[in-house]
């Protein structure tokens, strides 16, 4: 019997191969489903889901306020910074003044790390409603987009002041003679008692029917139980996608974000995201206020 094919959109990080090693390898029943996997950046994902490409797709929380109306969230699937999220690191501390006066490299303006930002900066702008994501830029800030992996080239050449890093360059950034000037996901938590900083989620399209969404849902669900309950193995796995990093501290990172909050956000995490969406929303950093949509039973 032939299986009906999905695309699944992850970003080439330890992390989302540890989450979904149990599909990669077929460890797991997908009731008549295959999935073809497509490895690309967060912020390509970002912009694929604003076209609705993609079946699933691993996002940014920040870009579901521009795909909520092609797009519902999965309960699994999250990365939850708990006390730590991306950072802004530089050759030498800075104070958020100074930042705020400096040219900053940033990984994509669809990132949640990048709303956080201007957060964090107390950035405001008026974003009209069905404006889309290509039309907004922050006012008051000097940016320049550069991918996530070349981030720390672009502050080492002097090309940028300010690194945002995310990924395992939260872990690695000592190795490239750099300071850690603000820890985002540290900041949220100090200003929202203690919730996570909602950082990716994955969700589906709604061009599937609700009971197929539940039954996908389901499938992706066990795929990250598998890895969780096959941890050396899973882990074994996501090495070939970790940059600079040995197992130790792949094993470090792959903890950080895939753990109970990727199994399900559960209130406190479903809380988070309207927390940083709504304030997103009353500074006019995104267009619209949101209702989070989730698959369901």
């Amino acid at each position: 019997m032939s299986q009906r094919a999905l695309t699944l959109g992850h970003s080439p990080d330890p992390d989302d191969a540890f989450m979904f090693y149990g599909l990669a390898k077929e460890l797991i029943p997908t009731h008549g489903f295959h999935f073809q996997h497509v490895l690309q950046d967060i912020q390509t994902l970002n912009e694929r889901a604003t076209r609705g490409e993609l079946d699933i797709s691993a996002i940014s929380i920040h870009a579901y306020a521009y795909v909520s109306e092609q797009y519902a969230l999965l309960p699994s699937g999250a990365s939850m910074g708990d006390g730590y999220g991306p950072m802004l690191v530089a050759k030498q501390k800075l104070t958020k003044d100074e930042i705020a006066r400096k040219k900053i490299a940033v990984p994509g303006t669809m990132t949640s790390a990048f709303l956080a930002l201007q957060l964090w900066l107390n950035q405001t702008r008026n974003a009209e409603r069905g404006t889309p994501h290509s039309a907004l830029r922050a006012p008051h800030l000097n940016y320049a987009v550069v991918p996530f992996d070349q981030i720390f080239r672009t502050v080492r050449d002097g090309q940028a002041d300010v690194g945002l890093i995310i990924h395992e360059g939260q872990l690695t950034y000592q190795n490239e003679g750099l300071v850690v000037c603000e820890d985002l996901g540290s900041w949220w938590g100090r200003e929202n008692g203690g919730l996570p900083l909602p950082l990716g989620g994955n969700v589906i399209h709604k061009r599937f029917d609700p009971t197929t969404r539940k039954i996908i849902s389901d499938i992706l669900t066990a795929s990250i139980r598998y890895s969780l309950d096959h941890r050396v193995e899973a882990v074994q796995h996501a090495l070939q996608f970790a940059r600079d990093m040995g197992r130790d501290l792949a094993d470090k990172f792959v903890g950080m974000y895939v753990n109970h909050w990727t199994l399900d956000y559960g209130e406190k995490g479903r809380e988070s995201i309207r927390r940083f969406l709504g304030q997103a929303y009353e500074r006019g950093l995104i267009p619209h206020r949101q209702d989070l949509e989730f698959v369901t039973e």
